[in-house]
């Protein structure tokens, strides 16, 4: 099958018609089915709107054509929903979930998200994969019944376990969730209401959106740390797999001027990973045979992924990014000035609950120092960084410019 053709419905793809249903119970709609109706919800989130605010890598005010976590959304749904079509799976689903996958991300990208866990260490601390969650569950007040979106048990499963299995079946925390400090309370508490099933895998449709995750900013990472000047396309020959890349378009296009030279290995380099994730999910899925979702959630190891060969090469370029992109000198000072900001405004609201907005502290005069606390890393984790700036500069003396 060639890879733009859609396949037909898969045994063991999300069926909606058999969703394992909402937590408050609806009347179904009469034009929708139940994914394309979560999908909906999360587009017209409050949340989701944010995102066109919030970094990716660089703050938003650097320029306007690096991405943001709303453009990194798109062209992650873009990815999945190209990889789901495929596999004859739910692209409702998928592109859900890949739209969803950062809600919970706080102002200034990871710094932001550092910065949160560690003023928030003794109350939980912070995780955007579990803030997520919380936005789709009570953050959103869209609704007269209910906070949240009501989203689907499967889309809530595909957002919890964006990043695979949190525990196992006897409920111990497994993986990075052992090392730190073990489930996150959000998650924790909520699964005690909906059980999420936290000791098997998701879906296909969210495995989907996760490797897409992993395909999109690879590829736009590149494109964007070339397009700020942090290394060259020729810096990139360091790895075999674009080394090879760049060879290909050299001897097609010997004339052509950095700029396109930098867009053709991105885009090489995406349909490159999107082939190689089709050509092992098939072996997988052919070797294992699931005839339903839930074969796919016990099967006990991802059925979507890169061949060991690929992973090894895609771990590669994101080590490249780490050393030449995120670890560089200039976003290293600019992202601990954005870590200051987090810090000051969590230390500001913290010492003076009343510089919260007022609909901020509506029944928080008799909560414990760890709602309090929570509350304020909410507050926080919803800002866009244009907000944030705004804030600080509100509340203090001198505030960074971040360039």
């Amino acid at each position: 099958m060639s890879v733009g053709m859609a396949a037909p419905r898969a045994p063991c793809a999300c069926d909606p018609d058999r969703s394992r249903g909402r937590l408050f119970s609806e009347p179904p709609s009469k034009t929708r089915s139940p994914f394309r109706r979560d999908c909906d919800r999360v587009i017209h989130s409050t949340a989701f709107r944010r995102l066109k605010h919030k970094t990716q890598v660089f703050v938003f005010h650097e320029g306007d054509h690096y991405r943001t976590r709303l453009t990194h959304s798109l062209e992650v749904a873009q990815i999945a929903r190209a990889l789901a079509r495929q596999f004859g799976l739910d692209e409702d689903l998928t592109e859900t979930l890949a739209l969803a996958h950062d809600l919970g991300h706080p102002p200034f990208g990871h710094a932001g998200e550092r910065a949160l866990d560690a003023c928030l260490k003794t109350h939980g601390g912070f995780n955007h994969n579990a803030q997520s969650l919380r936005v789709v569950t009570s953050l959103e007040h869209r609704y007269p019944e209910f906070d949240g979106l009501n989203l689907t048990w499967e889309s809530l499963e595909g957002i919890v376990k964006h990043n695979g299995p949190l525990t196992d079946r006897a409920g111990a925390p497994i993986g990075d969730y052992r090392e730190h400090g073990g489930i996150p309370f959000v998650i924790a508490d909520f699964v005690k209401t909906y059980d999420l099933e936290l000791w098997s895998f998701a879906s296909l449709e969210a495995q989907v959106a996760a490797i897409a995750d992993d395909i999109a900013y690879d590829a736009h990472d590149i494109d964007d740390g070339l397009r700020a000047g942090l290394f060259n396309v020729d810096d990139l020959k360091a790895m075999p797999l674009t080394a090879e890349m760049i060879a290909a378009i050299d001897r097609h296009y010997p004339r052509l001027d950095q700029d396109r030279r930098g867009a053709e290995l991105v885009r090489e380099l995406i349909s490159y990973l999107i082939g190689a994730v089709a050509s092992e999910a098939r072996r997988r899925l052919d070797l294992a045979g699931p005839q339903s979702a839930d074969d796919v959630r016990r099967h006990g190891r991802p059925l979507i992924a890169f061949s060991p060969g690929v992973a090894e090469a895609e771990a590669g370029i994101k080590a490249f990014l780490k050393q030449h992109m995120y670890r560089h000198k200039w976003v290293m000072r600019v992202m601990g000035e954005a870590e200051q900001i987090v810090f000051d405004l969590f230390t500001r609201y913290h010492q003076s609950p009343y510089d919260l907005p007022p609909e901020w502290l509506e029944g928080a005069a008799h909560e414990s120092e760890t709602a309090r606390a929570r509350r304020i890393g909410n507050f926080i984790a919803g800002m866009t960084d244009r907000f944030a700036l705004t804030e600080h500069q509100r509340l203090f003396d001198s505030t960074p410019e971040l360039r």
